[in-house]
């Protein structure tokens, strides 16, 4: 990502402060959505569905300790954002989040929490069975961290290397992604000469139920050109393709 961080930092220099990977996976995944839209799909109830928005989850701390309260940002993207929306969105939503004493996810998990542990079993068997008819209120869908195209975490700011993170046995989120902290390594270039080059690791789980492996081959593939390709991203695709599924 030599030539990608040296694009990041052009753009925080022209006023785009704090642009980085986060921001970048994010476009990136949107774009390959915007071309493949079978990766948007989701289970529910043992039958595949098309989802009809990109709803992207992120889990933020409050503060910058590890005592730090921690909460879920849920964004809601469009397949024709470029990187300058994902960089809007993102920073109003975490922004809003560290001004505002409970988010929606926090309020619902403390009301859980008040339960009785017998009553709370019945509660969480009853959310269950909703989820697998497809019958939890949509209010309770927009701050459920379990539900959405994608949750993302990001490593890197921990200076840590990315975990492979499993799927949960709850909701419908059908992609996992997790990157790390950059890393330089140097290496010959054709000349023989050694060259300093710039990396970052990222590891993805899917549900391999909703598309095949070529399918997801095809969307990595295209994902991993569009993060060396950032430029890519500043403008919205020419076309949009829907999931005919």
């Amino acid at each position: 990502i030599s030539e990608t961080d040296r694009w990041l930092r052009a753009k925080r220099q022209e006023g785009y402060k704090g642009l980085g990977m986060l921001h970048l996976f994010i476009a990136a995944y949107i774009r390959v959505v915007s071309q493949l839209p079978g990766l948007n799909r989701f289970v529910s109830g043992q039958r595949v569905y098309a989802r009809n928005e990109i709803l992207i989850n992120m889990m933020v701390k409050r503060g910058i300790t590890t005592e730090s309260e921690e909460t879920c940002a849920k964004v809601v993207f469009e397949p024709t954002d470029t990187i300058y929306d994902v960089y809007r969105k993102m920073n109003d939503a975490v922004e809003e989040i560290r001004v505002s004493d409970d988010s929606g996810t926090e309020k619902v998990a403390g009301v859980l929490m008040k339960i009785p542990g017998i009553f709370l079993k019945f509660a969480v068997w009853v959310l269950r069975v909703m989820d697998y008819f497809d019958l939890i209120p949509m209010s309770l869908l927009r701050v459920s961290p379990f539900h959405g195209s994608m949750i993302v975490t990001d490593l890197g700011s921990l200076g840590i290397p990315p975990i492979y993170h499993h799927l949960y046995n709850f909701g419908n989120l059908p992609v996992f992604l997790a990157f790390g902290a950059k890393r330089r390594v140097v290496e010959l270039d054709r000349h023989g000469q050694p060259v300093e080059h710039k990396y970052v690791d990222y590891k993805i789980v899917c549900d391999e139920r909703i598309v095949d492996g070529a399918y997801y081959a095809a969307a990595f593939k295209h994902m991993k050109y569009y993060l060396k390709n950032p430029q890519e991203l500043e403008r919205a695709p020419e076309k949009v393709l829907d999931d005919i599924f």
